[in-house]
């Protein structure tokens, strides 16, 4: 990667990654551009709603999940807690009001200096960039 912008990923984005085309063909392509984190937090949520997705749409939750562990070990840089935890109390302020669970995403961009890519509504107000799926690919061309 030989870029300094950054896009922190939430669960969601990586879940569609696995299971869509539209957000994989956006870490693909651009990932020479724009540094991709994901907290650990987010791995190990996207990874335990694997098989309930998979099932519903007739998959084999094996396949998507190794599909989880390519995209993280090619294209996505994992943020261990021990480097974002300094900011679960600011993190945990900034997205209190919405789902508190979701503090390591705001913890990792605060860390990084990144904005979230992200389609859960709960960042928005959170005092950092936030991009949605239909607008992020402003953010991946360097517009």
């Amino acid at each position: 990667m030989n870029s300094t912008r950054k896009l922190v990923l939430d669960a969601n984005i990586l879940i569609r990654a696995i299971f869509g085309e539209k957000v994989r063909g956006f870490l693909r392509r651009y990932e020479e551009n724009v540094e991709l984190y994901a907290p650990d937090y987010c791995i190990q949520e996207a990874m335990a709603k694997i098989p309930e997705i998979a099932a519903k749409r007739k998959e084999i939750p094996e396949f998507a999940e190794l599909s989880l562990i390519l995209l993280v070990k090619t294209v996505v840089l994992v943020v261990d807690r021990s480097f974002y935890e300094e900011f679960e109390g600011q993190a945990r302020a900034r997205i209190s009001r919405r789902d508190v669970n979701d503090w390591p995403v705001v913890a990792a961009a605060l860390l990084l200096k990144a904005p979230i890519w992200t389609e859960d509504c709960d960042f928005f107000g959170c005092g950092i960039a936030t991009w949605t799926t239909d607008r992020v690919q402003i953010y991946l061309r360097g517009e």
